[in-house]
């Protein structure tokens, strides 16, 4: 993220984690039941002993109510009015190699975001439930083939299409064996 190397990344959404929990003062096991992330995959998040994977930050901020812009927007420091590319942070997922930039992060005085998302071929992304149910979301494919399932609905989108709806259930990003997908998402 920004100027960060993945280490301070990583010691940073620790102490997020572990300051969050502690704001509700929640135990790692009512975390653990609350997200459905094990206790010890816990502990080692929180101790940065492990890099955290999308679907597992995913968990914990629907168990948090919050999005995972937001989590990571939380161990920033503010952003100026224009970020450029090469200050835009950007997470790697390392399970699944999805790269998640923030081309426009949240802001205090802003309800959007843009993020650009880029999934490699054969990979699948899927989140239990939103971190806030009715996010509206628009997302544009730029390259590649993608797969969305939202709301028990299967859409295949191909460059240019844009998906428009709002996050209240479980979804998921699939790209095909043979293709990846490069896509920009507005969240609102």
């Amino acid at each position: 993220m920004g100027n960060l190397d993945e280490a301070a990344l990583d010691t940073r959404i620790a102490q997020r984690l572990r300051s969050m929990r502690a704001e509700r003062g929640w135990s790692l096991e009512a975390l653990a039941q609350t997200s459905g992330v094990s206790r010890a995959t816990l502990s080692r998040l929180e101790n940065a002993e492990v890099s955290p994977t999308a679907a597992v930050l995913g968990k914990l901020c629907t168990a948090y109510g919050m999005t995972l812009s937001r989590l990571l927007y939380l161990v920033e420091d503010e952003y100026p009015a224009v970020v450029r590319r090469d200050a835009q942070s950007l997470w790697v997922d390392p399970q699944s190699g999805f790269r998640r930039r923030a081309v426009s992060p949240p802001a205090p005085a802003l309800a959007g975001e843009v993020l650009e998302g880029a999934l490699p071929p054969g990979a699948r992304l899927a989140y239990e439930g939103p971190p806030r149910p009715g996010l509206e979301h628009h997302l544009v494919l730029l390259e590649g083939r993608l797969t969305m399932s939202v709301g028990g609905a299967e859409h295949r989108l191909l460059p240019g299409d844009c998906l428009r709806y709002q996050l209240r259930g479980p979804n998921s990003f699939s790209t095909p064996p043979d293709s990846g997908a490069r896509y920009l998402l507005f969240v609102v």
